[in-house]
């Protein structure tokens, strides 16, 4: 059998004292929210993958900041191991009339207190571990990940 984990990135945007979220519908049919995320596409830069996300997700053009961490989740739902890079970024501009991603409903902004009172409405808990690495640790600079694409 071959193990291929999925490639993902996420983007953690602040503004104000909120985050970033989407209220998503998860394949449950349950309403959950996620940071801007998705999956890296074939010959895609991970840095690319996590602007491209965040826009086809929020209707938010972003520049990324810094690495935030990598992290390793294996979903119960499942079965399946995502491997996500995620980044701090910054806002470039915002369009209300970009049309969302299929399954996204809404880009949303909480605050770490909302999102930590509703654990079981978060997508996974790499929502809020991602969350408070951003406000707790040191942030790396982009340029600690290599790529060769």
């Amino acid at each position: 059998m071959v193990w291929t984990p999925h490639g993902t990135v996420a983007t953690i945007i602040e503004k104000d004292g909120k985050f970033l979220l989407v209220k998503e519908l998860a394949s449950s049919g349950k309403e959950v929210f996620n940071q801007p995320a998705g999956h890296i596409e074939a010959d895609e830069s991970v840095f690319d993958a996590a602007i491209r996300e965040t826009l086809e997700e929020s209707g938010y053009t972003v520049s990324l900041d810094n690495f935030v961490g990598f992290y390793i989740y294996k979903a119960p739902s499942n079965n399946v191991t995502y491997h996500r890079y995620c980044f701090s970024a910054s806002i470039e501009s915002y369009d209300p009339t970009a049309e969302l991603d299929k399954g996204i409903i809404e880009a949303c902004w909480l605050t770490l207190e909302e999102i930590r009172s509703q654990p079981e409405k978060m997508r996974s808990p790499l929502i809020l571990k991602c969350i408070e690495d951003y406000i707790e640790r040191q942030h790396m600079p982009l340029d600690i990940i290599y790529e060769l694409i």
